[in-house]
């Protein structure tokens, strides 16, 4: 019989800015080859490497096939074939007999961006657990801070659109490793430079983007907020702010002007490393040169300071009139532009009181360990983790791991791949791949919605979220008619917002369309959300708040009130630029490179340290062994660990974030991944 092959359209559901859109060949029901849909105006018919190999995830051998019931000790990862209608009956009965027992606020959802499309990542199980009653979960692992920043300055997250970096002729990437993890970018800065654009990079660590800049800047980590002032000193004393639009649009700066007046580059040189001359040249270049864009990602916001950090930035672009130019502003996210309709998503309105006659708790998903060590009452006895793998991704990760060794935690994990975490549930559920389920997509690197059905079907048993917390909803007797809903009535709610950007976007212009631009400029015009004002902030004008940017160092930093020359380096453990997070972790070229700590030339000679060694890296929270990379990468007094690998693939099963605290970031909640001090030592000859 001949081939029956076909192209189907899909979209890219990992944690990315980008949210490609995707042509999937299909011969006889399989899924042979993945391309990026040239039609699409960000993805321009290529992807990243990450992605053009996700067929082999798809159709791996070690996918999770059939529902599980564990059958040694947790974290043995032993466990024994059941049926769904087991599965099911089982998670129903435990979750109810927790509730019941201890109340419902003693179980915990624990989920992020495994997906990112709305109605797997926060959809049906949003309604399930309000309507259980359950413990909220504060979802700030990534981004929290960073957008509590933004937040303060802007009122409005929006962002220059990717699209405009083309016409900019200064690009200052900070703390952006755009090759490595926002590779559609990338065309639109290369235009720009053959305009003539200038490419600037400020990063501890020489990335991929940085080896390409015209400059890199070798800043130390969390010292941000610190360069930010810095160039608001110099720009402020030469008088080069838009003078026109900081009185029409500003609130706050003659407080800026006292502020700034502490930071002079001299100053800002001790704290940041980058020298007192390089200070001066870039805030004067930014300032002068018009369209500039800074583009900032969320690196900057993994330090004690980080939250005000991203304020500080954010506010650069008001200082100097940045926003009126095409090609001209700022970008964190995109992602606050897609004014869907989350209520009718989430369905927050189904949250039940708690008995002490409140609304459940709040849990920040950063201090896990801490949570389920914690005997407050009550305390939490079961969880529910899906579309996360706290087990490598979670900050103290010893305490975490002991606190998912509890026997009297009853732990439900809906997974692909047998992760750390998932060798500690209870009950293992196999997931469906954004291959083969329908959801919607926002992105936080572009301005377009798109929709993709399933291409392929399930292997196995595998469901998708979507259908297992309907599921459930039915065995726990939720007769609410949202539970009942489909795929295709859950997108209707979520686009019926009413907001200006969401008009005319319906369901069936999706279907029909896929990937359809929102409405944040007409007739398709640039978008320029602040070129004349219109912030969302209490005063209406960017906040720039000074009285809360005087910087201190991190707390665990060269200079930070932790340092005693016990743990002289800083750690850094960037995103890894051939795996997201701890998705791709079981991969062995992943595998080994996230086993690796990157040292400095003359930090790795102290240490009697060369390429290949094995060193221990270590502080007083515990300890990795992982290969040695002498490297002029990292600047001086800096080490890198690029996240995540799993730690099952460890020594001792301790990976990287075994090194890092628990404490939350200034504003936000957020985790301070990159102010960790640790030691580097070799291990033998």
């Amino acid at each position: 019989m001949p081939v029956q092959s076909e192209v189907r359209r899909s979209v890219c559901a990992l944690d990315c800015p980008d949210c490609c859109a995707l042509l999937v060949n299909i011969e006889d029901g399989k899924a042979t080859r993945l391309r990026g849909d040239p039609e699409h105006p960000i993805t321009r018919g290529f992807l990243c490497a990450k992605v053009t190999r996700y067929l082999d995830r798809e159709y791996h051998p070690e996918r999770l096939l059939y529902p599980q019931r564990r059958a040694g000790a947790k974290g043995e990862g032993r466990f024994e074939r059941i049926g769904w209608d087991e599965a099911l009956d089982t998670v129903a009965a435990r979750l109810r007999e927790t509730a019941e027992r201890y109340e419902p606020e003693s179980i915990l959802p624990y989920s992020y961006a495994g997906t990112m499309g709305y109605l797997q990542g926060s959809g049906m199980d949003r309604r399930f657990f309000h309507r259980l009653g359950a413990s909220r979960l504060d979802r700030t692992v990534c981004s929290m801070a960073g957008m509590a920043g933004a937040t303060e300055a802007l009122g409005l997250r929006y962002g220059t659109e990717p699209e405009q970096f083309a016409h900019s002729k200064l690009i200052i990437a900070w703390g952006a490793n755009i090759l490595g993890t926002n590779v559609h970018l990338w065309p639109f800065i290369v235009e720009a430079r053959r305009k003539g654009a200038r490419f600037y990079t400020i990063d501890p660590v020489r990335t991929r983007a940085a080896h390409t800049a015209d400059r890199h800047f070798e800043i130390y980590p969390g010292s941000d907020l610190a360069l930010a002032l810095g160039l608001m000193h110099v720009i402020l004393r030469d008088g080069l702010e838009d003078k026109d639009y900081v009185a029409r649009y500003t609130e706050g700066i003659d407080a800026l002007r006292r502020r700034a007046a502490e930071y002079p580059p001299e100053r800002v040189a001790a704290l940041t490393g980058i020298p007192a001359a390089d200070i001066e040249m870039l805030a004067r270049e930014y300032a002068t040169t018009r369209p500039a864009a800074i583009r900032l990602n969320y690196g900057v916001q993994r330090s004690d300071r980080g939250g005000r950090a991203v304020r500080a930035i954010a506010s650069l672009p008001a200082l100097t009139g940045a926003w009126r130019d095409v090609g001209g502003g700022f970008q964190l996210s995109t992602s606050h532009a897609f004014q869907v309709n989350r209520a009718a998503l989430e369905r927050p309105d189904l949250q039940k009181k708690s008995p002490l006659g409140r609304e459940a708790r709040v849990i920040n998903m950063i201090e896990l360990g801490k949570v389920l060590e914690e005997t407050a009452n009550p305390g939490i006895h079961a969880m529910v983790v899906y579309n996360s793998n706290p087990a490598a991704i979670a900050p103290n990760q010893r305490r975490v791991m002991r606190g998912l060794g509890r026997e009297d935690l009853f732990t439900v994990v809906l997974e692909q791949f047998q992760t750390d975490t998932a060798d500690f549930a209870d009950i293992l559920l196999p997931a469906t791949t954004f291959l083969e389920h329908t959801d919607a997509y926002f992105a936080y690197g572009h301005h377009y919605l798109q929709m993709a059905h399933a291409v392929v079907p399930p292997p196995g048993e595998a469901k998708s979220n979507v259908e297992v917390f309907r599921l459930l909803a039915e065995r726990m007797g939720f007769d609410d008619a949202c539970f009942r809903e489909t795929e295709e009535e859950m997108i209707r709610g979520l686009l019926a917002s009413g907001h200006k950007f969401l008009d005319g976007i319906t369901y069936e212009r999706l279907e029909a369309e896929r990937s359809v631009r929102l409405n944040v400029a007409h007739n398709g015009d640039p978008f320029l959300p602040f070129a004349e004002g219109g912030f969302g902030t209490p005063s209406g004008r960017c906040e720039f708040g000074a009285e809360v940017l005087e910087y201190a160092p991190p707390v665990e930093s060269r200079l930070g009130a932790w340092a005693d020359g016990r743990y002289p380096l800083e750690m850094v453990s960037s995103k890894n630029d051939d795996s997201m997070n701890s998705t791709f972790g079981n991969r062995d070229d992943v595998d080994r490179q996230t086993s690796a700590a990157w040292l400095n030339p003359g930090d790795a000679a102290a240490r009697g340290v060369v390429t290949g060694d094995q060193v221990r890296v270590f502080n007083a929270r515990g300890s990795c062994l992982v290969r040695a990379e002498v490297t002029g990468d990292v600047r001086a007094g800096v080490v890198r660990v690029p996240a995540v690998r799993w730690p099952k693939h460890s020594p001792g099963r301790q990976g990287v974030n075994v090194l890092v605290d628990d404490r939350v970031t200034d504003i936000g909640g957020g985790p301070v991944f990159f102010s960790c001090l640790v030691e580097v030592e070799k291990c033998g000859d």
